[in-house]
């Protein structure tokens, strides 16, 4: 029997509802199956029937969900700052208070640096390239680098910025390595590290930790293990004057600036919240 949008999208949302999903991934995923189109396309074609192969696409969609696939997984993309990125189980899904990471990071190099021409920035982490991607496009001042332990991811990165046209070095390496060895400077450190416990890993929802990849959430035993080695490595790269901005899980927000505070004595470190209230962004402004 032939099926309307509206009629699919209304059995599709209280499919998912009922098993436990989100109601409004039905519409993401109908708006992919119908060719990527907005969200006001898709109320026009309300009333127009489905092709057979369309609501098939949908129907195996759908059930993806409903067993557990998250939807940006399935449509193979997500937003980040206004733009559309490519993502795979090989890398985290962005989220927004990363989003927020990076506007304030933003906000912080315009203050610190305004009269800088050239601002060398790492971003450890490469992911989707979300966060590299998005610096170099929005200052076009920033020399931008990018460094990840996993090679799949950083084809996934370079995907994205290839496809948005930034222009970001790929470096394959373990944290800060790479600088050191190399004896290299830099101005500006922005990270998303895994910062969630082991023991804490079992307890996330089955989306995120049977679909995300673990190396992206594991923060070893206590969720600050990152961190650590940042405090080791961070002052043999920075430059006399510097930006470190990093997000953290919840809670960790008062240890990891303890942390930058023991490490950079006289910096000035700040906790900000995310839009929900929350200690999610700790930063270390170095030597101004």
């Amino acid at each position: 029997m032939e099926k309307k949008v509206f009629e699919a999208l209304n059995g599709a949302s209280s499919f998912l509802t009922a098993c436990g999903r989100e109601g409004f991934a039905a519409e993401i995923l109908l708006r992919h199956i119908l060719g990527g189109i907005s969200r006001t396309e898709m109320l026009l074609k309300m009333n127009d029937v489905l092709k057979p192969d369309e609501e098939k696409r949908f129907d195996d969609a759908v059930q993806k969900h409903a067993d557990g696939i998250p939807v940006q997984y399935i449509t193979g993309e997500e937003s980040f700052y206004g733009r559309s990125f490519k993502v795979n189980k090989e890398v985290l899904i962005p989220r927004p208070e990363t989003e927020e990471l990076v506007q304030q990071t933003l906000s912080r190099i315009e203050k610190r640096f305004s009269d800088k021409k050239l601002i060398k920035a790492v971003d450890v982490g490469t992911g989707s390239g979300a966060i590299s991607v998005t610096l170099a496009l929005e200052n076009k001042r920033l020399d931008v680098y990018t460094v990840d332990i996993a090679s799949e991811s950083i084809e996934v990165a370079k995907e994205n910025a290839k496809r948005l046209g930034a222009k970001v070095t790929f470096i394959h390496g373990d944290l800060l390595q790479p600088f050191i060895q190399a004896g290299e400077k830099v101005d500006v450190v922005i990270s998303n590290p895994p910062y969630i416990p082991d023991k804490d890993i079992m307890e996330l929802e089955t989306i995120v930790k049977d679909q995300e990849p673990y190396r992206a959430l594991s923060g070893g035993e206590d969720g600050f293990v990152f961190y650590r080695r940042f405090m080791e490595e961070l002052p043999l790269v920075l430059k006399g004057e510097a930006i470190v901005g990093f997000e953290v899980g919840d809670g960790q927000a008062q240890t990891v600036a303890k942390m930058l505070k023991d490490t950079f004595a006289e910096a000035k470190v700040t906790i900000e919240k995310d839009i929900n209230g929350k200690e999610r962004m700790v930063f270390a402004e170095i030597g101004f």
